[in-house]
Order: structure tokens, then C-alpha cells, then sequence
């Protein structure tokens, strides 16, 4: 994610708008049609301005515990028609439950909880993200 870590700082990625504008111009660059978005923890700030924005050019969402949600209202959130898979560790007691909090809002929403996982689910129990991963992929038209 650029200006986190190690990465320089980049002037676009300081405003929400700026933050959705930069992932438009990767998906634009790598020829995306309709992607599934994978958002986890810090990519929030890029994914959800793009889903409020854009929604309607992806095929899918799938946010894990990012942040962010609570800058967007639960209006904006039933506006947004995209399939979502909102997946979350069960040992992730504080960004999880706020996230999930606010993502339920989005109409066309399913949940994927990973017991004994926490922040990084994918990481703590990787066969059991995949497979919830997989099972919203192949329920997508």
C-alpha cells in the first residue's frame, strides 16, 4: 500500500478520493473487468472509497476486518449493490467486530467468521479462508 511500511509517501493516497482514484488507475493498468477486491485490514482506506464510488465495476468484495468502515454511513453502505463476502477471525476483538458492525449494512453481504483466527485470518488459518473464499467465488455469477 503505498505510503505505509517502507513506501514512500505518495501525495495522491493523502484523501479519500485521491485513495480511490489510485486504485481506479491499477485496476485500469493491469486490465482488470470486473475483479473480486480483497481487502484486508490497512487496503480499507484504498477498497471501501472505491466500493462506495465503483462498486458496480466489481464483481465482488471481500473486506477482512479493514479499516475505515466508520467513515462511510450506513446509507451509503445500502447503496452499494456489490456481492460481499465480510470475513473476519474470531480472536480479532477489536477492528472485527467494528467492521463487521458497519459493512452489515451492505445489502448483498454474507459473513465468513474463522474460529480460532484473529486479525490476520488468512494467515492463522489459511486452508479455512480459502475455502470460504473459494465457496463466494463460485457463487458469483
Amino acid at each position: 500500500i503505498p505510503g505505509y511500511g517502507d513506501s514512500p509517501p505518495v501525495e495522491m493516497v493523502v484523501t479519500a478520493q485521491g485513495r480511490r482514484t489510485f486504485l481506479d488507475n491499477v485496476l485500469q493498468e493491469l486490465g482488470m473487468q470486473r475483479p473480486v477486491l480483497v481487502s484486508p485490514s490497512m487496503s480499507g482506506r484504498f477498497a471501501l472509497p472505491f466500493l462506495l464510488a465503483h462498486g458496480d465495476q466489481l464483481a465482488g468484495f471481500v473486506p477482512i476486518a479493514p479499516v475505515g468502515t466508520r467513515d462511510y454511513t450506513a446509507e451509503q453502505y445500502r447503496r452499494v449493490q456489490t456481492p460481499t463476502l465480510i470475513l473476519y477471525g474470531d480472536r480479532d476483538t477489536r477492528l472485527a467486530p467494528q467492521a463487521l458492525q458497519n459493512l452489515q449494512h451492505l445489502p448483498e453481504h454474507r459473513v465468513a467468521m474463522l474460529s480460532g483466527a484473529g486479525h490476520a485470518c488468512y494467515l492463522d488459518k489459511p486452508e479455512d479462508f480459502h475455502q470460504a473464499l473459494l465457496d463466494f467465488l463460485h457463487q458469483l455469477k
